[in-house]
């Protein structure tokens, strides 16, 4: 008789904190093999912080686009105050970080998934099979950046796709298109004309939490060495209010 996904969760559920931490641990190959996708290309997104006001308008776009649950976001903006402690006199300054998927070389979220729906095309994305996937959010305990959750509406894992709906057609990732100040940028790492290619040759660059090993593929110029690992957090707080005015919902 067939599983029932009810037994199947339950079963799944047996491992322990320290047996996925260890499947995480694993490398990528430990997965399904990369599939899909062109394997000429390698997609990746540089963020320009000198140029990123907080606007929050690739957050909206992005959820206009994409249609997560409310509350529930594939991309960020956090903003932090920062003192400085040498000039305690010095206005408190605002330190913008926009945060997604990494589209990880090495990502952690695929070995842990039981079921193999989180893979890896050839381009470098990493994408879900929501057919597939049993929410049992075992890749978003393994990801190292925070930036998959739980669907609340389907039950299933959620995540930033670089809207490959929209990259596969040629069309620009919604939240790169949407950026006032130009500063996400995207492009393919293959052509070295390109200009992901060029700032990333050209500009001191970093990646968030490089110590874990994932090689993620978004770039940060101007990233300041404080908060390469602060990538905990929500998003500002939203007043959600209907035609007229009245509130909703605050989250």
């Amino acid at each position: 008789m067939t599983q029932s996904r009810r037994e199947f969760l339950k079963n799944i559920g047996k491992l322990t904190a320290g047996a996925v931490t260890g499947v995480a641990a694993m490398p990528a190959s430990a997965g399904p093999e990369r599939h899909g996708g062109d394997p000429a290309k390698r997609w990746a997104m540089v963020l320009d912080l000198r140029k990123c006001i907080g606007c929050q308008a690739c957050t909206v776009s992005c959820s206009m686009e994409n249609q997560p649950p409310l509350g529930q976001f594939r991309t960020i903006v956090s903003q932090y105050e920062v003192e400085n402690v040498d000039q305690p006199h010095k206005p408190v300054e605002v330190f913008m970080l926009p945060r997604l998927c990494n589209h990880c070389d090495n990502p952690p979220c695929i070995p842990v998934c039981p079921v193999q729906a989180t893979y890896q095309q050839e381009d470098g994305v990493v994408l879900i099979d929501n057919e597939r996937c049993v929410g049992c959010g075992y890749c978003v305990q393994a990801c190292p950046y925070d930036a998959r959750f739980i669907n609340k509406e389907t039950n299933t894992a959620d995540k930033c796709t670089f809207c490959y709906h929209r990259v596969s057609v040629g069309l620009l990732p919604a939240c790169v298109e949407s950026c006032v100040g130009g500063a996400r940028i995207f492009g393919d790492l293959r052509d070295p004309q390109s200009e992901v290619s060029r700032l990333i040759d050209t500009h001191d660059t970093k990646v968030l939490r490089p110590e874990m090993g994932t090689q993620p593929h978004n770039f940060y110029i101007g990233l300041d060495g404080r908060f390469v690992s602060k990538v905990q957090g929500r998003p500002p707080l939203w007043e959600i209010r209907d035609a007229e005015g009245e509130e909703l919902e605050a989250l």
